[in-house]
């Protein structure tokens, strides 16, 4: 059984978002970047069913600059086999991203295709679900347990409603929830050995793909800073601020 793994290179969840001047994006000049969180979610669910012998290769993918091949190594420290990088120079929307994967698919031919549920970047949670549709194949999203047996996974969701149950021929495709798992941290050994591993990579323009942008960004503005919280002394005051000035009553 073959398991594609998307990874994809994002600012460092520790870090403070910083808009640039103009407005016209994020500022990522010097900054720290690292994995996508629910990327990693996804890395540590295909090394763990390696593990457990369910899986026998474990292929990871990333869109993105040279650099991205960073995360790509991490992957592979972690337990990933091999990698490929779909280099693009350029900031991609959903749907490019999720038929420059589709390419990916259609050539590996992976048993199950798994992507974090969204990236905190873009916070879309769009291309799992556009891949999944472009390449047929059954979807479970927001996974929190995930079982494979006789040809078959079974996938545990959180609903608003509780959770649900499905149960997936594969090959398949499941997006990562937070609590799927807790990733673990690649080894000292590991990350050398990773840094020696080669990188396939591909012109994502020569893949004959249409990149085109479909959305226009006119303005990025950081969120209105919050006003300091009031103390006040009795129960009677509390309501007659939420009833004349927060108008919640």
């Amino acid at each position: 059984m073959k398991i594609l793994v998307a990874v994809k290179r994002v600012l460092d969840a520790n870090l403070k978002v910083r808009v640039k001047a103009d407005k016209s994006g994020v500022d990522l000049s010097n900054a720290k970047m690292a994995m996508n969180p629910f990327c990693e979610i996804a890395v540590e669910e295909a090394i763990r069913l390696k593990e457990k012998g369910v899986a026998d290769e474990v292929v990871a993918v990333s869109v993105g600059d040279d650099k991205s091949q960073e995360q790509l190594r991490t992957a592979m420290a972690l337990g990933a086999d091999r990698s490929i990088l779909l280099r693009c120079e350029t900031e991609l929307e959903p749907l490019a991203l999720a038929k420059l994967l589709k390419t990916v698919v259609d050539r590996e031919k992976p048993d199950l295709v798994l992507l974090g549920k969204q990236s905190i970047d873009g916070d879309n949670n769009q291309v799992g679900q556009m891949l999944a549709a472009l390449c047929g194949l059954s979807q479970g999203t927001f996974a929190s347990s995930v079982d494979i047996s006789g040809g078959k996974v079974r996938v545990c969701r959180e609903i608003d409603g509780g959770e649900q149950s499905l149960e997936l021929v594969l090959p398949a495709l499941i997006t990562t929830d937070l609590r799927l798992n807790e990733p673990r941290y690649a080894t000292l050994p590991n990350i050398m050995k990773a840094r020696k591993k080669n990188i396939e990579i591909m012109a994502a323009t020569e893949l004959a793909v249409d990149l085109s942008p479909r959305l226009q960004t006119l303005s990025v503005e950081e969120p209105p800073a919050r006003t300091a919280g009031i103390i006040v002394g009795n129960v009677a005051e509390l309501v007659e601020k939420l009833r004349n000035e927060a108008k919640v009553l």
